[in-house]
């Protein structure tokens, strides 16, 4: 997760990491520059969805699926959690709403220390279920939107998918909670980032996080509906531009994006030609974030309690919390969780000659799904050969 607003407009400082890190009370606006290991859990908790989205990486559907967690194993998995010190639980889905005992086990989960978050399509958010999270203990609910009204309509299959889920967003920000927008750009709602930033000011929205595809579940069919390399530098020159806008004119809505590490890259280069005072603090930075998470500060489980080394990582499972508690199955020695802890060893091509990949180190679900190489190049890297090689940086130094 790349902090546009932190990196651009200076919001976070290496020296507040290091002296809340110290202190073992890193805020949660800071946990993206932590360097503690235990890492942020997203807990697919059903598979079942009421809609039926183009891009989703799990493939949902609105039906039973047998075997996933119950509220037992449920609770027993959310304790162990809590006794490892994870920092934050995200419930997801499917549609994590559809569970009955989500505010049963969201409440654990904040009673146990833990900091649950919802990420939800926000269609099922009505005023008495926001009382619900809000009692619940959740602390940042994620709403889902795909662009322009017409736009997340036709990829959520549902005539009122937009409305309802504004609804759900008006419903949390009443209760005082914050709220943000989840958004997954693409070929076919890139036009649509002025309506977006325009919603973000008008709402009052304190979030907002990018999403670049990643081609997994449904997803995976959809490489054509990537953004060229060209759009993509297109589209992060203007989430730059907005992201300066909104702070100048004192909107506080953090922008963020992720799945691309390849953005923060961009940002230093960025910052680096307009504020080159700021250059080697943002890289520190970025250094303290350490580029794709995927097995290391970042985690999934799924419904039905398979551990994979990110959400989008469905068919490869390092253990089952039925069979073994998560703390036990993510310190163990699986060579694919081996080789993602040590993966500037193992990453080729681009990725591998890039002077930062220990910033970065790209998608390796990309790269497996078009070259067939778990370590080749992320083909969703849109930066040039002169901009990976620049000799001004020396991370060693």
């Amino acid at each position: 997760m790349i902090g546009c607003t932190k990196l651009l407009c200076g919001t976070a400082t290496v020296s507040e990491v290091i002296k809340h890190d110290a202190r073992g009370q890193l805020p949660p606006r800071l946990l993206q520059f932590s360097e503690n290991y235990r890492p942020l859990v997203v807990w697919n908790m059903t598979n079942r969805c009421n809609l039926r989205c183009k891009h989703c990486y799990l493939d949902a559907e609105d039906r039973s699926y047998e075997g996933e967690l119950s509220t037992a194993e449920a609770r027993e998995f959310i304790q162990d959690l809590a006794d490892m010190g994870v920092p934050v639980l995200l419930f997801s889905g499917g549609e994590p709403l559809i569970r009955e005992d989500i505010f049963e086990l969201g409440r654990l989960a904040y009673d146990s220390g833990l900091r649950p978050v919802l990420s939800t399509n926000g269609t099922l958010i009505t005023d008495s279920v926001a009382e619900k999270i809000k009692a619940a203990g959740f602390q940042y609910v994620g709403v889902s939107i795909d662009g322009a009204p017409d736009t997340h309509n036709e990829f959520r299959n549902h005539p009122d998918a937009f409305q309802m889920a504004l609804r759900g967003i008006h419903a949390c920000k009443k209760l005082g909670m914050k709220t943000g927008i989840r958004f997954t750009v693409n070929r076919y709602n890139q036009k649509d980032l002025p309506e977006i930033f325009a919603i973000l000011e008008k709402e009052q929205i304190p979030r907002f996080c990018m999403y670049h595809l990643v081609y997994a579940g449904r997803g995976s069919a959809m490489v054509d509906m990537d953004t060229t390399v060209e759009e993509k530098r297109a589209i992060l020159d203007y989430v730059s531009s907005k992201t300066l806008e909104l702070h100048e004119k004192g909107v506080e809505t953090e922008i963020l994006t992720t799945d691309n590490h390849a953005d923060g890259i961009y940002l230093y280069n960025r910052i680096r030609n307009s504020d080159p005072d700021r250059a080697d603090e943002v890289v520190q930075l970025l250094e303290m974030h350490g580029g794709c998470s995927a097995g290391t500060k970042f985690a999934n489980v799924d419904p039905r309690g398979n551990v994979h080394p990110c959400q989008f990582w469905q068919d490869y499972t390092v253990g089952n919390v039925r069979e073994q508690p998560f703390s036990q199955i993510w310190t163990s020695d699986d060579p694919l969780m081996v080789q993602l802890r040590e993966k500037e060893k193992h990453i080729k091509g681009k990725c591998g000659r890039c002077s930062y990949k220990s910033l970065c180190a790209g998608c390796r679900i990309r790269a497996r799904h078009v070259h067939g190489d778990l370590w080749a190049e992320d083909p969703a890297c849109y930066l040039s050969e002169e901009e990976i090689m620049l000799p001004s940086l020396s991370i060693e130094e």
